[in-house]
């Protein structure tokens, strides 16, 4: 599927900048941008869902800890 990206000029110059110091197309800066920000985002809701379950099952030590 194909869109439009409309940059202001600062997205402009930046793409354009990381364009040419990483050998690639600017489309392909945006992809891997997007793709980074999409792997961190899961990354992040993983760590929160492991932190929350560790919690449930410890929460009977960590109470008689923080007494």
């Amino acid at each position: 599927m194909a869109f439009t990206v409309r940059p202001d000029a600062q997205l402009e110059e930046a793409l354009s900048i990381l364009a040419r110091e990483e050998g690639i197309s600017r489309q392909e800066v945006i992809r891997r941008a997007v793709l980074d920000r999409y792997e961190r985002a899961g990354h992040r809701a993983r760590v929160e869902q492991s932190a929350e379950r560790l919690a449930d099952r410890w929460q009977a030590v960590l109470d008689r800890l923080h007494s």
